[in-house]
């Protein structure tokens, strides 16, 4: 994938500016539909950008928590650890016209990859954009494995925060369609 380039998700519905090198997970294997899964050509780092049904039961920063253990909940992850949830400044998101607040969340959670028994902390930044308008939740996880800390490669770097930051930024709505019948 290009550095710096809009990149087409969910058929052309949003785009994003992703970091270079990122690899799309659909090309390799199956993805659910509300899912776009990009991973980093050398390390186990990855990024993934989910349509969530509306969770209206929760407000505000708990709502950013919610999601965060729902994603543990599904990945049997043993231990959720929450270290800062913060609010983000819409001004800021190319979808400032729809999202009525953004949350950014950073935790550990202890997962076991597939097949595999021993898990190991995995450091979850997530970013959720409540979309209420469209009754969706929009999720936008940056997975960073331990093993993805070790030595660089010189041809493609770690991802870091400030690529995350310029993925939910720039996230942009094209097709409202996408949510069905409005």
């Amino acid at each position: 994938m290009e550095p710096t380039r809009a990149y087409p998700l969910f058929g052309g519905a949003f785009s994003a500016i992703f970091p270079g090198g990122a690899i799309d997970v659909s090309d390799l294997r199956p993805v659910p539909d509300n899912q776009e899964v990009f991973c980093h050509p050398s390390t186990d780092q990855s990024l993934i950008v989910e349509l969530l049904e509306l969770q209206a039961h929760v407000q505000g920063e708990a709502a950013a928590r919610y999601h965060f253990e729902d994603v543990g909940r599904v990945q049997g992850s043993r231990v959720l650890q929450v270290e800062s949830v913060q609010p983000l400044n819409l001004e800021n998101l190319a979808l400032r016209g729809c999202c009525q607040e953004a949350w950014v969340l950073s935790g550990k959670q202890q997962v076991a990859k597939e097949n595999q028994q021993v898990a190991k902390d995995v450091t979850l930044h997530q970013a959720l954009l409540r979309v209420p308008r469209y009754q969706t939740d929009l999720l936008v996880t940056f997975n960073q494995p331990p093993s993805s800390l070790g030595p660089e490669n010189p041809s493609s770097p770690s991802w870091n925060l400030g690529d995350f930051e310029q993925l939910v930024t720039s996230l942009t709505l094209h097709d409202p369609n996408i949510f069905g019948p409005q």
